[in-house]
């Protein structure tokens, strides 16, 4: 019947059944915390371990020194969702797997809104910031048609393991940028081989009461944005890593490893813009988006399996 309320999942019937206070999924953003909330009060009740009260102090003077590391450059609340696995599910509820596109991962805390804009073959990193490796691929749609003026935003470490954002001497963007495809959908620029790195602060502390080792495999950050797609936010794993199988934050996917290969051409390097020349890894990648169409009804598709599942569990 015209305006009448769409029918609730069938795992809304059985959490109902269960005792869990029915929420209305289809209500907007702003109103959705009250849901969240109650049924996390719901969840602390249900608890078979009672909460003690040095439990709960501890836990609040754990998320008061993460706050305290937060800065308007790095979230380290992001960290610690990453590192409990939270990230990682929201991104596979939110980002059903299409197939021939390129899967998205986790954000991570590094990002910031302030990357410089880069030319086509530019380099996001300033010289001595590490070996050098120029990326290059299309960005194409999930029938192979090339999608020109995708926004491309990377970032990434440099030599050290390090982002910008966690010098404290830091001026300006670093080994991060901003870029566009061009009208063949083709997209390159020169950056670094990024380093694997341990987990700052309070979160790597959590990691280590945890057994859990704090390190996570080098990697690109890539998100892209093309009218008409859905937005991608991914990262590239270049393969050969000792930690790509035990990613402290379940970023990795199999489709995400990445080859580098060695070029050792002097004339090349200096073709392609290296200022010293030498050798230069290349890595070559295709980015494939989905449209906004196909990503609704893969995440349409994705909540009935759920709740299917949910049903007959």
């Amino acid at each position: 019947m015209p305006g009448s309320a769409a029918a609730p999942p069938p795992d809304v019937n059985k959490a109902v059944a269960n005792g869990i206070p029915p929420p209305d999924f289809h209500l907007p953003f702003p109103d959705k915390p009250e849901i969240i909330t109650s049924n996390l009060l719901r969840l602390v009740e249900l608890t078979p371990n009672p909460i003690t009260t040095e439990e709960w102090m501890e836990t609040i003077k754990f998320l008061t020194a993460t706050g305290q590391k937060c800065t308007p450059i790095r979230q380290e609340f992001i960290l610690l969702s990453d590192i409990l696995g939270v990230s990682a599910l929201v991104d596979a509820i939110n980002n059903p797997n299409i197939k021939g596109a390129t899967e998205s991962s986790v954000l991570g805390p590094f990002f910031t809104e302030d990357a410089p804009d880069v030319e086509q073959g530019g380099s996001i990193a300033s010289e001595g910031k590490g070996q050098y490796m120029y990326v290059e691929g299309r960005v194409l749609s999930t029938d192979g048609k090339p999608i020109p003026g995708a926004i491309i935003e990377t970032w990434e470490t440099d030599e050290f393991g390090f982002y910008d954002t966690q010098y404290k001497d830091r001026e300006k963007a670093d080994c991060r940028g901003r870029l566009h495809s061009d009208k063949d959908g083709k997209y390159a620029y020169r950056a670094v081989v990024p380093i694997a790195y341990p987990i700052p602060a309070d979160v790597r502390a959590l990691l280590l009461k945890l057994g859990r080792h704090n390190i996570r495999p080098n990697h690109l950050h890539l998100m892209v944005e093309a009218a008409g797609y859905q937005k991608l936010v991914t990262s590239l794993y270049p393969d050969g890593d000792d930690y790509l199988s035990s990613d402290a934050v379940f970023g990795v996917k199999k489709s995400l490893v990445v080859h580098l290969t060695e070029v050792n051409d002097d004339a090349e390097a200096r073709k392609r813009g290296f200022p010293k020349g030498g050798s230069f890894k290349l890595l070559n990648f295709d980015i494939v988006l989905v449209s906004e169409a196909e990503s609704r009804a893969a995440r349409e598709e994705f909540a009935k399996q759920r709740a299917k599942n949910a049903v007959t569990s």
